[in-house]
């Protein structure tokens, strides 16, 4: 299920069900790839297992139970998937997620929004191998979509269920948590001779306006941001300084709803990093849309040509390496070590030719006075 490029998370519904689901994923990886799993394929990480913690450290890093076997250029950790109860949620950074798989119900919001979010980070794939004629060739596959797999409706139930508008009511604690309410009812055990519905699979394309759940939640985000006077007033003034400073302050990381710029940027499902600013614009009807990470390199490359005023001949290479350069740190590490034979597996190798001395001086020079690449991640 993990494949070998790429790893996923399965997250349990208990320390027993872990285990269970660990040993089995083990039992298919000695069949599905043979000679190269000592057991090592899963790992349970729990709070039952010490140093569990560190795991989850050493999964991010590529280091989980030492190198995978698969290509020995390929930078990737032996274990290829994490079975948790409860951790690797919250906060957890692993930008090679390519699978979760939910083996549990979810009945919060939050908790939906944070565990689909592990798969969320941009990544890419990259190794390198001897082609046929024996020259080093660097294969790199970028992550442009994760997979969910969901075995508790989780997706149908907050897509078509959830009421996003009720106010939820605590009742007083009672039964197993110290109260005088009525003790927890224990069912007894049932057997089913219906046909397993897990046999089959349905598979769901989430399309570009996202799921419902980060549509309400950026939807509720500039509710609460239009309902403020404050906001209102520097964002009439002009002010988005004191509007975002304010933002921060005031709205974010506040446990009603806990709102942050990176839930906000994973609700808007926009191919780079937004900025609070262009949030905020967007909000108050002041940018008709959020561009795209390609939207926002056409521009720069206008604004380049529109400088420079280069010969046509070198209109597409400029286009070609200067979008290169913000979006690839390789490109750029090339340039600044002029290690320039390294280009000749890269695939802005003959647009980087086509350019004169000039304008493979200038164009990196303007992109470290005119270009926030932090943009671009």
């Amino acid at each position: 299920m993990s494949g070998e490029i790429g790893k996923s998370i399965f997250f349990c519904v208990s320390q027993d069900h872990a285990a269970k689901i660990t040993q089995i994923l083990n039992e298919f990886a000695h069949i599905a790839f043979p000679d190269k799993y000592n057991s090592d394929f899963a790992v349970q990480v729990t709070s039952r297992i010490p140093d569990s913690q560190q795991f989850t450290i050493n999964f991010s890093n590529n280091n989980l139970n030492g190198k995978t076997r698969f290509l020995d250029t390929y930078n990737s950790s032996k274990t290829r998937v994490c079975v948790t109860v409860g951790m690797m949620t919250t906060g957890y950074d692993c930008q090679d997620i390519l699978n979760l798989c939910m083996l549990r119900p979810i009945f919060s919001p939050t908790d939906y929004v944070q565990i689909k979010g592990r798969g969320t980070r941009t990544y890419s794939f990259a190794y390198k191998q001897r082609n046929n004629i024996g020259e080093i060739e660097e294969t790199k596959v970028e992550k442009e979509a994760f997979k969910i797999f969901d075995f508790f409706a989780n997706f149908e139930y907050f897509e078509e269920k959830y009421n996003y508008d009720e106010v939820l009511k605590l009742s007083p604690t009672g039964g197993d948590r110290g109260g005088n309410g009525p003790p927890p009812v224990i069912e007894p055990e049932y057997e089913s001779i219906r046909p397993d519905p897990l046999k089959t699979m349905q598979a769901t394309v989430v399309g570009p306006d996202g799921m419902k759940i980060d549509r309400m939640l950026f939807g509720n985000f500039a509710e609460t941001v239009k309902k403020d006077n404050f906001v209102v007033q520097k964002v009439e003034e002009g002010d988005f300084k004191a509007a975002e400073d304010y933002i921060r302050e005031e709205v974010f990381d506040k446990r009603e709803e806990y709102y942050n710029l990176k839930k906000l940027r994973n609700a808007a499902q926009v191919d780079r990093r937004l900025t609070l600013r262009e949030i905020i614009e967007k909000i108050f009807g002041l940018i008709p849309h959020f561009k795209s990470k390609e939207e926002l390199l056409d521009e720069e490359c206008n604004k380049f040509i529109s400088i420079h005023k280069p010969d046509a001949d070198y209109v597409l290479p400029i286009k070609n390496f200067l979008k290169a350069y913000i979006t690839d740190s390789t490109v750029r590490d090339i340039v600044e070590t002029r290690q320039y034979a390294r280009f000749a597996t890269s695939p802005v190798r003959d647009d980087f030719g086509a350019l004169n001395s000039q304008l493979r001086k200038t164009i990196p020079e303007y992109v470290k006075d005119y270009v926030s690449l932090n943009t671009y991640m």
